[in-house]
C-alpha cells in the first residue's frame, strides 16, 4: 500500500501536543471541508458538496438498489450509488470526449477507481471487461490510448501527431481513402507558408478531431496482456508525464507518475482543455475526483490518527 509523500510535521506536532481527542475533532473538520486540508497534495478542487458522502459514512454500509449487495457509497459492480447516497446529490460531469475503460478480468472490482468515472460521467464513459473490447482499427485516426511507453507523446503534442497519423492513411471510410492525400493538396498553395498562424490553427483543429480516449484499468503488472492486444495496435499513445499519484494503493516499485484510473482521466482532461481546446481551466472536471478526494482524505487522516505515519 502506498504511504503518501506528504509534509506532515505540523500535523504530527499537533497530535503529540493535543492527543487523540484533537485528532478526532480534526478528522471530522477535514471530512466536512476536505479541500481545506493543507497537507493534501490534491489541487484545491471546486467540488460539489460532499455532505451526502459524510452522511453515508456515518450511516455505514448500505444496499445496492440493483443487486442488494452491501456497499459503502456506491456499488462497484452495478455502477450505481447505494441507497443512502441519492443519485440526485451526486454531481455529473460532461466530458468533451468519450471514454472507453478496459478493465483487466483479474482487477479487484472494489479496489478500482474506474467506477468513479462511470458514476460521475455516465453519458460519456463505457467500461469493458477484457477480452470483450471493441474493434478500434477503422477509427484509429480519432482515438488515443493513455499509456506510458517509448512511443507515447504528451497531451500538448496530440494535435501534431494526430495530423501526421491522419496523413499516413488512417481513413474514416472507403470514400476518404479514394480522395487525394491531404499532403498533396497542401503543396498547391505555397502562399500558406507565409502565414504560419494558419498552419498552427490547422494542427489544433486536428487535435479536436480526437473523439475517444481509452484507459486501461489494471495493476501495472497486468497491463502487458491488454496493451499487446492486436485491437489496440497502431493507436496514438499518450503519457501524463508531469502528474504524481495520490492513490493510497500505489504499487511498490512503480514511479509516482503511474496514476490511478480516475486520476489519469481527470488530469488528461485538464491538460486537454488547456493544451488542445486552448481554454482557461475553471474547474470544469474537478468533480471527477468527487469520490476520490473524499476517500483520500478519509484514509489519509485515519492513518494519521492511528499513528501509521
Amino acid at each position: 500500500q502506498l504511504t503518501m509523500s506528504l509534509n506532515s510535521s505540523t500535523l504530527l506536532n499537533e497530535e503529540n501536543a493535543q492527543g487523540a481527542k484533537k485528532n478526532t475533532e480534526r478528522l471530522e473538520s477535514l471530512l466536512q471541508t476536505p479541500s481545506s486540508f493543507q497537507d493534501n497534495p490534491l489541487p484545491q478542487l471546486q467540488l460539489a458538496s460532499q455532505e451526502v458522502l459524510e452522511k453515508a459514512k456515518k450511516s455505514g454500509r448500505s444496499k445496492c438498489p440493483r443487486c442488494n449487495s452491501s456497499r459503502m457509497f456506491y456499488c462497484y459492480t452495478c455502477f450505481v450509488p447505494v441507497e443512502t447516497v441519492p443519485t440526485k446529490e451526486i454531481p455529473t460531469v460532461k466530458l468533451p470526449l468519450k471514454i472507453d475503460i478496459i478493465k483487466h478480468p483479474n482487477e479487484t472490482d472494489g479496489k478500482s477507481t474506474a467506477v468513479h468515472a462511470k458514476l460521475l460521467a455516465p453519458d460519456d464513459v463505457t467500461i469493458y471487461k477484457y477480452p470483450c473490447i471493441p474493434e478500434y482499427q477503422e477509427k484509429r485516426h480519432e482515438i488515443a490510448l493513455i499509456f506510458p511507453g517509448p512511443n507515447s507523446v504528451s497531451v500538448k503534442d496530440i494535435a501534431f501527431h494526430l495530423q501526421k497519423y491522419t496523413k499516413k492513411g488512417a481513413c474514416a471510410s472507403d470514400d476518404d481513402c479514394s480522395r487525394e492525400p491531404l499532403l498533396k493538396q497542401a503543396k498547391i498553395e505555397p502562399e500558406e507558408e507565409k502565414n504560419p498562424s494558419e498552419g498552427i490553427s490547422s494542427i489544433r483543429n486536428e487535435g479536436t478531431r480526437l473523439k475517444k480516449i481509452i484507459f486501461i484499468d489494471s495493476t501495472w503488472n497486468q497491463t502487458n496482456k491488454i496493451i499487446t492486444d492486436e485491437r489496440l495496435q497502431g493507436l496514438l499513445q499518450i503519457e501524463l508525464k508531469t502528474r504524481k499519484t495520490c492513490f493510497w494503493r500505489h504499487q511498490k516499485g512503480k514511479p509516482d507518475t503511474y496514476l490511478s484510473t480516475i486520476e489519469a482521466i481527470y488530469y488528461f482532461f485538464v491538460d486537454y482543455h488547456q493544451e488542445i481546446l486552448k481554454e482557461s481551466y475553471k474547474g470544469q472536471y474537478d468533480n471527477l475526483l468527487f469520490f476520490f478526494s473524499f476517500m483520500y482524505t478519509l484514509i489519509k487522516d485515519a492513518k494519521c490518527c492511528a499513528g501509521k505515519e
